[in-house]
């Protein structure tokens, strides 16, 4: 959760963040089906984030190529699958 004014933080050059977690399970519940998909990426915070979770948010983070693919993955219902 972020505090009204509390600025986002800056993603490296070249990465964008795509998914913000309270919860370090779902971040890397998302990480891993981003990696299964062809997609790198990497988790910000989520070590800090396992001492106080309400203070504190995993960042979910991709390259900026990949950005539109992880955010339509992100958005898709769980078990949503067409095959």
């Amino acid at each position: 959760m972020l505090f009204e004014g509390d600025p986002e933080p800056t993603p490296p050059e070249g990465m964008v963040t795509v998914g913000r977690f309270e919860n370090p399970l779902e971040a890397q519940m998302a990480k891993g089906m981003l990696e299964s998909a062809g997609v790198n990426c990497s988790l910000v915070g989520e070590n800090v984030n396992s001492l106080l979770q309400a203070a504190f948010l995993v960042r979910l983070q991709v390259g900026v190529e990949d950005e539109l693919a992880a955010r339509e993955m992100l958005a898709e219902p769980a078990g949503d699958d067409d095959n």
